[in-house]
């Protein structure tokens, strides 16, 4: 459970919260604009300009597509049908496949320096190693292995009794890497799986494709809250997130966004939006 702290230097540590944030400078706050953040402070923890970063974001009725899922026969078919359910639709520049976002799903970012040459199965490792410290005062039962017919299924989809709660994905940007997480804390889990499913079969229209795309089932997913049958929210996460911290004695770095920072966001933010127009999303 400690593997995060052979990564994690909490004696200089910084937290950003943009939970509650509707504007990033003059770019309106979206998903798109999440991911730009985040590789911006990579490139910053990359220089050295900056420490070890946890960013919490959260999106409300948002899809997030990979790369992959663009390329679907149908696709157009797809983000009408996600947009006719008032759905924001973005690909992002991390791995994976489609994952929806609500109010009720909390997005962790683990940005650190990849001058220790960090693999990408040890990054999987430091986050889940993290978020079952994050979690272990509700459950000592988390597991990392993939959840056939959840939805961007993975090696280090995280589950409690076969059921998937959480996925995680990373970006690397030169010299450092965001680990970024997905939890579904609570809400409509069911909806959520039932979006993507039908998104899934509305873009392929059973046409034979080299990439296998998931067959979602909505009973292999399930937010934290439903699994363990406790009332938890965003913000019973977040304390916890703060006793995790205060326990480790973390010292904690100011939030706030440097010019550079903002330099390399711009220039990120303005390459995932010709990427999203370019497949015309």
């Amino acid at each position: 459970m400690d593997k995060w702290k052979e990564f994690i230097d909490v004696s200089n540590l910084r937290l950003i919260n943009h939970l509650n944030i509707s504007q990033f400078d003059t770019v309106d706050y979206e998903a798109m604009t999440s991911f730009a953040i985040d590789d911006a402070l990579a490139l910053s923890i990359g220089d050295k300009a900056s420490p070890t970063t946890i960013r919490l974001w959260i999106h409300d009725q948002t899809v997030v597509l990979g790369i992959p899922d663009s390329r679907m026969p149908y696709i157009k078919d797809g983000l009408d049908f996600l947009r006719s359910k008032n759905q924001n639709v973005i690909i992002r520049n991390s791995g994976g496949l489609a994952v929806a976002l609500d109010s009720g799903v909390l997005n962790l970012s683990l940005i650190l320096s990849n001058d220790t040459k960090v693999s990408i199965h040890t990054g999987y490792d430091v986050m889940t190693s993290f978020i079952k410290d994050l979690l272990k005062n509700y459950t000592t039962d988390i597991k990392a292995y993939e959840i056939i017919g959840s939805y961007c299924p993975g090696d280090y989809d995280l589950s409690i009794n076969g059921i998937k709660f959480a996925g995680i994905s990373q970006r690397r940007v030169k010299n450092g890497i965001s680990i970024q997480i997905y939890l579904d804390i609570n809400g409509q889990c069911e909806s959520r799986a039932n979006l993507i499913k039908d998104f899934y079969s509305i873009s392929l229209k059973d046409a034979k494709t080299k990439i296998e795309y998931p067959k979602v089932n909505p009973k292999v997913m399930g937010s934290l809250s439903k699994i363990l049958n406790k009332n938890i929210t965003v913000n019973d996460v977040l304390t916890q997130l703060d006793k995790l911290l205060n326990d480790n004695q973390a010292k904690l770095e100011s939030s706030e966004v440097t010019t550079q920072e903002l330099i390399d966001f711009h220039k990120r933010f303005s390459q995932m939006k010709k990427r999203n127009e370019e497949i015309n999303l």
